[in-house]
């Protein structure tokens, strides 16, 4: 992970000011909610300063943890939460390599995998995925679709499609629902986002 870039983002600019930046996290919530309910764990992983640990709170989820490699962006988080985020997880830290010693419900990832460009780093990704969530436990994906940007804050990405989510999970990872979004940034230009629900069978 470019953790020297991160920080360099997060330390120059706000959370409405970044491209991925939704006041509205509409699909991720359906999707995490869809395949929960409050009581479960959930980890938002490469969540930056998302609005959706915000909304989870307010729908009831206590058990709750936020990664991102920039600690700059768990910063503007909490602040945002306020005595709130005393309910939450934070933990700084490269997703590659994650490891709490704990496995969750829910795994969300909107925006990280598919800066991952190098399949070694994929495959650690996978890894840690592997160690973070409970057999039976579902996975929400959201990557740039094959129309997507070919890059995002001035790095490559790795556009993917249904069979390329697929493929990247492995095939105990089972596919329940796909999802097309046109993500409008706050600078008014449009990136199609794929998303994946799967459930781990084994």
């Amino acid at each position: 992970m470019a953790i020297d870039h991160w920080d360099q983002v997060w330390s120059t600019r706000s959370a409405d000011e970044v491209s991925w930046y939704q006041e509205q996290p509409t699909v991720s919530v359906r999707l995490v909610t869809a395949a929960t309910d409050p009581k479960d764990s959930i980890i938002d992983v490469g969540a930056g300063a998302s609005l959706l640990v915000d909304h989870l709170l307010a729908a009831g989820y206590r058990d709750l943890t936020v990664v991102d490699v920039a600690a700059g962006a768990l910063d503007q988080a909490r602040a945002r939460l306020g005595s709130n985020a005393d309910l939450v997880e934070w933990v700084v830290g490269d997703v590659t390599l994650l490891d709490l010693g704990r496995r969750f419900d829910l795994w969300h990832d909107r925006a990280v995998l598919h800066f991952l460009v190098e399949g070694s780093d994929r495959r650690r990704y996978v890894e840690a995925l592997r160690r973070s969530l409970n057999v039976g436990g579902h996975v929400v994906l959201a990557t740039f679709g094959p129309q997507g940007p070919e890059s995002c804050s001035g790095l490559p990405v790795r556009r993917y499609d249904a069979a390329a989510m697929q493929e990247t999970l492995g095939d105990d990872f089972e596919p329940l629902e796909l999802v097309d979004e046109s993500h409008a940034t706050p600078a008014g230009h449009h990136q199609l986002f794929l998303y994946g629900l799967f459930r781990r069978t084994g």
